[in-house]
């Protein structure tokens, strides 16, 4: 049987989930269904606090679909990883926010990585995730190449300009081995970044798939023990089992 991963864009821009969606399908192995799907109320991107508490309803809501379809495993493909620990509470296979990932895989092919993301605003969401991750020696700095998510979705536009000459200065000002991209919405561009600056420029989105197949394919599951116990019933329903979280 096929092993099944969904890959979930927590905003609502639909051309969006169907590029991440390529992009999941290209790397994933032979034998692994990938589905891309977005919450259709979200907001359309997903820029700073609000704009992701905002998302998180929509986000589990997908993940509850996904259960109910019979879905292996999960990526959560914002840079914010978004409402990832709540998704591991519903999920009962494993859910990988891109984030994670990209910094994880950078960690194993480098000393020393920037992220290179969208806004300024999203910059210190971004430095608290290094901190929860440990990647605090690795990482030489978050920098922001002042683009709007959405213009990453503009034909024509000077986005994949903009992020190669931001990587540049990574490059030089950083002294770092490798760059993350800090959006999903980037995750077409990385070959030919890698191309045009002659250094690592790693995708969330790629890297999480194939962690989502390792985990599944090696038989692990999300532990329903603790903090990612299944959410507790509320309401006049509720049982002493349900608040053990049984």
């Amino acid at each position: 049987m096929a092993m099944r991963i969904r890959v979930i864009n927590p905003n609502s821009t639909t051309s969006m989930t169907e590029k991440i969606g390529r992009c999941a399908r290209q790397v994933a192995a032979p034998g692994t269904e990938i589905s891309a799907a977005n919450p259709p109320h979200s907001p359309p991107s997903i820029e700073g606090f609000t704009d992701g508490a905002m998302s998180v309803p929509g986000l589990l809501a997908e993940i509850r679909k996904g259960e109910a379809d019979g879905i292996d495993g999960y990526v959560v493909a914002c840079f914010d990883d978004t409402g990832v620990d709540a998704c591991r509470e519903v999920a009962r296979g494993p859910v990988v926010g891109i984030c994670e990932a990209a910094m994880h895989a950078a960690s194993m092919i480098t000393t020393g990585f920037s992220v290179v993301t969208t806004l300024s605003r999203s910059v210190p969401i971004i430095e608290d995730l290094v901190e929860k991750y440990g990647m605090h020696r690795k990482c030489k700095r978050v920098r922001a190449s002042d683009l709007p998510v959405l213009a990453l979705e503009e034909e024509g536009g000077r986005a994949r300009e903009a992020i190669r000459e931001e990587i540049l200065r990574a490059v030089k000002e950083d002294r770092c081995e490798a760059v993350i991209l800090g959006c999903a919405g980037m995750a077409d561009l990385t070959a030919w970044l890698t191309r045009e600056t002659g250094v690592p420029v790693i995708d969330g989105v790629a890297v999480a798939v194939k962690l989502v197949e390792a985990l599944v394919g090696a038989g692990l599951t999300t532990s329903k023990l603790g903090a990612y116990a299944a959410p507790l019933v509320k309401g006049e329903h509720a049982t002493v089992s349900d608040h053990d979280g049984k």
